[in-house]
């Protein structure tokens, strides 16, 4: 019998917006010049927040943290592309997706001070909490997303996750599930190239992380994830698909986490500051910066006037998370059962 090939794969990379400030045009989204504005103060506002939490955490003021430097326009680009019925399923280093979404900054740093209610997000904003285990929170954006196609609503959902996510199970569960019932979910991957201290080719020998889709019945696709532009018009290509009844979308953005993996990690004992030269000067936010000087759209003035809004912003978040009264003790027990079990009752009566 002749020998086949039954099946082969290719996978795209999207790029737009190249280091120097230069679109490729083919590719450029219809962007307004009140949205290229809006992205880039989106863009210095996430890193503001992120500045200032790490400060914070220095002072004793919040407890770890984990920053989002250089991954900002992974966060920005994709969270804008999503409408406002859509929901978002995150992971613990998504805080420009938080705000690009509208989330209040004041319940992000009283989260990241360990109080619980920063994670009740406001009425209208379709945002499940944080997971920091790393994956778990996969299979729920699946099981939301059967839940929206079994009501025939056209509404997706957007899971994030790390690398290191597409080595756990529930990575594969979550995938084999949306891409056996084609729902309607994309997953955006930010991929940092380090799952704390490992880094990505000694966690996976797959080439591409974007290839594993393909093995579930549905598209992977790599972008730069440094690039606004290119992050934005693949998940809003993969979010109408979604909406459509074209099933599931993995994305694979290729980025890079330019600080520790956490406020208690330290990264100079297993990666060289080379690697990390090498990624500076593929900032998203000095390269969107570059395209709009290019285009008359950024100044001097400009970026003093958004820095200055996004301090206003941040100082304001500060005062009202430190302002908020300390949380019921026990809160801890009211919101765990429908009933306390005999343990936290014993517990309870400790306190």
């Amino acid at each position: 019998m002749p020998e086949k090939t039954i099946e082969s794969i290719n996978i795209k990379r999207i790029e737009i917006l190249d280091q120097a400030g230069e679109t490729d045009e083919a590719l450029m989204p219809s962007l307004a010049e009140a949205d290229i504005r809006c992205l880039y103060e989106l863009l210095v506002l996430s890193r503001a927040f992120d500045q200032r939490a790490l400060s914070l955490q220095r002072e004793g003021r919040l407890g770890t943290y984990a920053s989002i430097l250089g991954q900002e326009a992974s966060q920005v680009g994709s969270a804008y592309a999503l409408e406002q019925q859509d929901w978002v399923f995150p992971s613990f280093r998504e805080t420009g997706v938080h705000i690009a979404r509208g989330y209040p900054a004041e319940l992000l740093f009283a989260y990241w001070a360990g109080d619980e209610r920063g994670m009740q997000a406001p009425e209208g904003l379709n945002i499940f909490p944080i997971s920091i285990a790393v994956g778990t929170h996969i299979p729920h954006a699946v099981g939301a997303a059967m839940a929206i196609k079994y009501r025939g609503e056209k509404t997706a959902v957007a899971a994030y996750f790390g690398d290191g996510a597409t080595s756990k199970g529930d990575f594969h569960e979550g995938f084999n599930m949306a891409g056996v019932y084609r729902l309607p979910v994309v997953f955006i991957c930010q991929n940092n190239q380090w799952a704390i201290s490992i880094p990505r080719e000694r966690q996976s020998a797959a080439r591409t992380l974007a290839q594993k889709a393909f093995a579930y019945g549905f598209e992977g696709i790599q972008v730069d994830g440094n690039d606004i532009f290119a992050v934005y018009k693949v998940t809003r290509d993969a979010l109408r698909k979604a909406r459509d009844g074209g099933g599931p979308t993995f994305i694979e953005c290729h980025t890079y986490r330019m600080a520790h993996h956490t406020t208690a990690d330290d990264s100079t004992r297993y990666r060289h500051d080379r690697e990390v030269e090498l990624w500076k000067p593929r900032d998203p936010l000095a390269r969107l910066q570059s395209f709009m000087e290019k285009k008359g759209l950024w100044t001097e003035q400009y970026r003093a006037e958004a820095e200055a809004r996004a301090r206003t912003i941040i100082d304001d978040a500060v005062k009202k998370a430190e302002a908020m009264p300390r949380p019921d003790p026990g809160d801890m027990f009211t919101y765990t059962y429908a009933a306390p079990s005999s343990r936290q009752r014993r517990q309870q009566g400790a306190l």
